[in-house]
């Protein structure tokens, strides 16, 4: 079965995930496991939804100049935004998005697994 990661992403990033314009999702620490095929998009309040699932294309870790330097056309976030969230740190991690697919009715968490009780901080694994 697939491994995917459940994350929660702000509405505002959502809308341009689910319009193509923001095609990488950062993160300050990413998935140990280099075997998770799709993420799981939790849409935090007040949406507080699973709205989608997005296929993940690859994981990139580098600075986060040469990051933005290689993603920022379709980052969907501003640079001072970019520079501000990795602020500090050596390392900044983008996921490439692929495919997006819509769920025609979104979740809430216990819906979409039982075992969700409050969405995760950053990111957690689903079967």
């Amino acid at each position: 079965m697939p491994m995917k990661a459940l994350l929660s992403i702000k509405s505002e990033f959502v809308k341009r995930i689910l319009s193509g314009e923001k095609k990488y999702e950062y993160r300050r620490r990413v998935f140990a496991r280099d075997d998770v095929e799709a993420i799981v998009i939790y849409e935090t309040l007040p949406v507080g939804r699973v709205v989608a699932e997005v296929e993940v294309e690859k994981v990139l870790k580098d600075t986060p100049s040469a990051l933005w330097e290689e993603t920022h056309k379709d980052s969907g976030i501003t640079e001072q935004y970019f520079f501000s969230y990795f602020s500090g740190l050596e390392q900044a991690c983008a996921i490439e998005l692929g495919n997006v697919r819509l769920f025609d009715n979104p979740l809430l968490l216990s819906e979409y697994n039982p075992d969700l009780t409050h969405a995760p901080q950053s990111f957690v694994y689903v079967e």
